[in-house]
């Protein structure tokens, strides 16, 4: 998309249509808000390791959060969330449009301040949780806004970035995305933002990053990263945003945590559904151990209200990006209908009782519903 709006809309469709089918296998009702109850979930650090606050939109008016969403925010229970402030894809345009977006949502998180808080250090986690308020932290989803050198490192840091993917997709200054068939690595430069990063207590995100440059960012960071919103090879080998086993256990080994996303890239055909999410949660957790694995929805917190307008929008998002040539495999004009059966505010609390059905104890929920990437900002960001 050609601004975090724009992107907002699209990456954050993850929830799907309005109106909540019934899970396989179990008990819980059919329809929006209900959700299973598990019972340690309020005491539970709860973070979405991408995400955005509100309902998906499509277009780029930039529109306040209303009543309705304000409510969503507090019945989601989500201590934290990773927020993309930063636009992708375009070196002449995407510096603008970052600093535009983080003046929007400075006001924003200003005018809610019973609701909102801005976290530029981990350990404001606990403050949150404890005012109940959902902590905002700024990333970015590629470094396209920094331009061919270093020198706005410090001015992004300053306005309260702390998360930041080096490529989106396709090459950039900084190394390859994971759709180029070159598949060449860290650049020159992305070794010398990941010193930066080191340096200034930004998390590095290695998400939509080719397969080189997830293993080389890893291994050239000095502190553990993360990889906030992806999938298993293993279980979705033809979908590129996911990761290879051998990238996850370098990451696991270096004290890092991988985000399960509610993405169509969960399968190779069909409709994904939440059953598919508790899979590649599973899958991750053999792979790299339960310290390790969390969650990174890529969408919003509300639930996505498809209506013909919508879908006519979101199938034009979608051209869009495939003309760019931005867009993953995976992606369809009738992709807006990720996991319809997590299409709510209470998803955390669905996905936290389908693990424990799973047989997951207590304390093994509560690391993949935030405990692993709370341990991971506190180290990192600080």
């Amino acid at each position: 998309m050609s601004n975090e709006f724009g992107r907002r809309e699209f990456l954050i469709a993850g929830g799907a249509l309005a109106g909540l089918a019934a899970l396989p296998g179990t008990a819980f009702a059919a329809g929006a808000g209900d959700a299973p109850h598990w019972a340690a979930y309020a005491n539970s650090v709860v973070i979405d390791a991408c995400g955005s606050p509100g309902r998906s939109s499509t277009g780029t008016e930039r529109l306040p959060l209303d009543a309705g969403e304000l409510a969503d925010i507090r019945a989601s229970g989500v201590t934290a969330v990773n927020f993309t402030v930063g636009s992708v894809g375009s070196y002449a345009n995407d510096f603008d449009e970052t600093i535009g977006n983080i003046a929007y949502w400075d006001r924003e998180i200003a005018a809610h301040p019973d609701l909102l808080m801005k976290v530029t250090r981990g350990a404001q986690l606990d403050e949150a949780k404890r005012a109940g308020r959902l902590g905002i932290i700024y990333g970015f989803q590629d470094t396209t806004m920094y331009g061919e050198n270093l020198d706005r490192f410090d001015e992004f840091h300053d306005f309260g970035v702390r998360i930041v993917q080096l490529t989106y997709n396709r090459r950039n200054l900084m190394g390859d995305g994971c759709l180029e068939p070159g598949n060449a690595g860290l650049s020159k430069l992305g070794r010398s933002m990941v010193e930066k990063m080191n340096a200034r207590g930004t998390l590095l995100d290695l998400s939509h990053c080719g397969q080189r440059t997830t293993r080389e960012g890893i291994e050239a960071s000095t502190k553990p990263v993360a990889i906030t919103h992806s999938g298993c090879i293993g279980l979705a080998a033809d979908m590129p945003r996911n990761k290879r086993d051998e990238e996850l256990r370098l990451l696991a080994e270096r004290g890092g945590v991988i985000g399960i996303y509610v993405m169509p890239y969960l399968r190779s055909s069909g409709q994904v559904m939440a059953d598919d999410v508790v899979k590649h949660i599973d899958y991750a957790v053999n792979v790299c151990g339960e310290d390790h694995v969390g969650l990174g929805t890529d969408g919003t917190t509300s639930a996505v209200d498809a209506t013909p307008e919508y879908k006519k929008k979101f199938a034009e998002e979608i051209a869009e990006r495939q003309k760019r040539g931005i867009s993953a495999p995976g992606e369809r004009a009738d992709s807006f209908t990720f996991a319809p059966d997590l299409n709510t505010p209470q998803r955390f609390e669905k996905i936290a009782w389908l693990l424990s059905q799973r047989g997951y104890s207590d304390a093994r929920v509560e690391k993949v519903l935030g405990g692993n990437f709370a341990r991971l900002f506190r180290e990192v960001i600080v």
